[in-house]
């Protein structure tokens, strides 16, 4: 009898072993940082995103992904699609991807705090994420 629990034990623990959990597509980590180039501010910021459709040729997978990034901050300030690319990657082993995104903001542009929204879409499956961060201009 306990030879047979042991064998049942040893199956159910292979096949639980074995099950890929699947990761939901989300953004995460996002950073954002702003400095004084002298005549206007140069904003740079980061996201992390995983769980996209992966497209599997041979060795090796890809995934292509696109983004936009949208900007608030004081005084209303409100610019949508401030900056946007895409990014195709092909990898033998695929598990996130960082996207950065970079623009200037005029020198004249309210100190305060400012919010940036990464819009990000799986090309491959459709599905939308997003994320946000925060910085501040201050002299």
């Amino acid at each position: 009898m306990n030879k047979i629990l042991y064998v049942f034990f040893l199956i159910f623990l292979t096949i639980s072993c074995s099950k890929k959990e699947e990761v939901k597509f989300e953004a995460f980590s996002p950073e954002a940082f702003a400095y004084d180039i002298g005549d206007a501010w140069e904003v740079n910021a980061t996201v992390n995103v995983r769980g996209f459709t992966k497209n599997e040729v041979g060795d090796e997978l890809s995934t292509a992904l696109k983004f936009e990034v949208d900007l608030t901050g004081p005084d209303s300030v409100e610019v949508k699609n401030i900056f946007s690319d895409s990014k195709e990657v092909t990898s033998t082993e695929l598990i996130d991807i960082q996207l950065e995104a970079q623009f200037e903001l005029d020198y004249t542009s309210p100190e305060g705090i400012y919010t940036i929204q990464f819009n990000v879409i799986d090309i491959m499956s459709g599905e939308v994420t997003s994320a946000t961060a925060e910085f501040e201009l201050k002299n």
